[in-house]
């Protein structure tokens, strides 16, 4: 019971930053229609530029204080992520929305290599620490209960607990802001949205930015855990089942599948690894995302599509 306890709670931790990297996939879907294989590369890039700005932040305001190094850093970044999501959106995407999905694909794979490319000549190519003071110790658990107790990493813990504050906060925006409603309204039906006045252009710049800022809060985190390193965008093709999973369009289902793979992942390599001879970690989202294409390729929570002839 220990050890489950422990690799569920630890995939808990996990999935919740799954989910955070598919948040990004599903916000620009919903809105535009766009597959955005480049959110992996965003991710990079918005580390990159966060780490940078800390290094370079103390020689250029000749400032040691860590706290204020990383806000300005943050807003730096922030402005950054902002700007490269507004320009993917209105030099590329925004006029390739009514052309084929391979060709979105394509464009977003190109946005990709670029980001991966400009980030390495703009900030360099080695690994990178980011610090922003989340705790490394361990965290023991119901000592009481079990004996040495539950193993709890604190930096999962933290941020696990960042994640899912962000995702409520994003759901709460959708809800019960006017823009988040237009942002809906776009999701549910392009033509109907602009035909009440609803400016499309200015809606998909406003949810570009936002998994732009996904993408630096993920970055970090992840740049925080792994240190910023161009591995890092391999983080994204991790969410890709997640998305599959939950449902393109979902933000809920974006949640449950990251959770479901988090805590699948930890429990196949604790109690199934050993039998396999380890490595189940690596390819059990892909394989569970290939039977739910076989049996629910909608996901759990995404529109099933009925062509009426």
């Amino acid at each position: 019971m220990q050890f489950f306890l422990e690799a569920t709670i630890g995939g808990l931790m996990t999935g919740m930053l799954y989910a955070l990297v598919a948040l990004g996939f599903v916000l620009i879907f919903k809105a535009s229609g766009v597959f955005n294989f480049a959110q992996g590369a965003m991710v990079l890039f918005a580390a990159l530029a966060m780490a940078r700005f800390a290094e370079w932040l103390p020689g250029l305001l000749h400032i040691d204080n860590k706290l204020v190094i990383n806000v300005v850093a943050f807003t730096g970044a922030m402005v950054v992520m902002v700007g490269v999501s507004w320009l993917i959106e209105r030099l590329v995407l925004g006029r390739l929305v009514n052309q084929e999905g391979i060709t979105l694909l394509m464009a977003t794979l190109g946005i990709t290599y670029f980001l991966d490319g400009f980030g390495q000549t703009v900030f360099g190519s080695d690994i990178y620490k980011i610090d922003v003071g989340m705790p490394k110790d361990p965290l023991f658990l119901l000592e009481s209960v079990f004996q040495g107790g539950i193993l709890v990493n604190q930096e999962d813990l933290v941020a696990a607990l960042v994640a899912a504050a962000l995702v409520a906060v994003l759901a709460a925006f959708f809800q019960y802001t006017g823009t988040g409603r237009a942002l809906r309204a776009v999701a549910d039906d392009h033509q109907a949205a602009q035909s009440i006045g609803i400016p499309l252009n200015r809606i998909w710049v406003i949810v570009w930015s936002v998994a732009g800022f996904v993408a630096l809060v993920a970055g970090i985190i992840w740049g925080s855990k792994l240190g910023v390193q161009f591995s890092l965008s391999l983080v994204a093709l991790k969410a890709l089942p997640v998305v599959i999973l939950g449902g393109l369009t979902s933000v809920p289902g974006a949640i449950l599948g990251g959770l479901i793979i988090g805590v699948g992942e930890k429990l196949s390599e604790v109690f199934i690894g050993p039998m396999l001879g380890g490595g189940i970690e690596i390819w059990f989202a892909y394989v569970l995302a290939l039977v739910f294409l076989l049996v629910r390729p909608q996901g759990l929570f995404g529109e099933k599509i009925i062509d009426r002839v």
